[in-house]
């Protein structure tokens, strides 16, 4: 289980108490300043340093260090709960799908902005599009084994990283499926740094919007 972390000291303890027997914990940590490689080292995670500052790169950088066969990602800021994760492994190690995503599903009317779901949507769409790949959810929660997405060539180190999984995927002929999940307001308070903001959500888009963008237009006229 890969948990790209930046600055989640707050969040950890609970992230990885729901850790699900037989997993384990790969924190990603990105440069955090306060206690999260700490707090994960001593509450038994494997705790790899990510570089360069980006969530691709920290999600990249626990996939080099797994070692299981299959891989899941989430994030480690408490929205998405560990105890779900064999709902998106499950399709993988039963050979029903290539690649499963947790399709979010909120809790609570302030879980997902809706400025953060527009923006989602619309990539989404756009994927489908280009690709043929459809998808209502680009959520951080997923599974996928672990030589065939290293194989993918991932190179995207930002927010781009998980839109360019489910494009790659879908241009290998990877079957991609989706399951709900449960989608909380993040541990401890504050703003997830993705949907939390304005901000965040428009960093998000603009490096999913690139790549997109660098998806040959030969393959799109195919896959339309």
């Amino acid at each position: 289980m890969v948990l790209p972390c930046l600055d989640e000291a707050a969040a950890l303890p609970w992230v990885l108490g729901r850790i699900p027997a037989g997993y384990r914990a790969i924190v990603a940590d990105n440069g955090s300043t306060d206690d999260s490689a700490a707090i994960a080292a001593e509450l038994g995670a494997v705790v790899v340093s990510a570089t360069p500052r980006g969530f691709g790169a920290a999600a990249h950088a626990g996939l080099e260090a797994a070692e299981s066969e299959v891989v899941c990602f989430l994030d480690a800021d408490g929205s998405l709960d560990p105890a779900q994760l064999p709902r998106v492994v499950d399709g993988v190690v039963r050979g029903d799908a290539d690649l499963v995503l947790g399709r979010r599903r909120p809790t609570r009317r302030d879980a997902w902005p809706v400025h953060a779901r527009l923006g989602n949507a619309a990539i989404a769409w756009r994927l489908g599009r280009l690709v043929g790949t459809r998808v209502r959810d680009l959520g951080p929660m997923r599974a996928a084994r672990r030589h065939e997405l290293l194989a993918l060539g991932l190179a995207d180190r930002r927010f781009g990283y998980p839109l360019e999984m489910v494009l790659k995927a879908g241009r290998a002929g990877w079957r991609v499926s989706e399951v709900d999940v449960d989608y909380a307001p993040r541990t401890g308070g504050g703003k997830s740094k993705v949907t939390g903001t304005w901000t965040g959500t428009v960093r998000t888009v603009r490096d999913m919007t690139r790549v997109l963008n660098e998806t040959p237009s030969s393959l799109a006229a195919d896959a339309s």
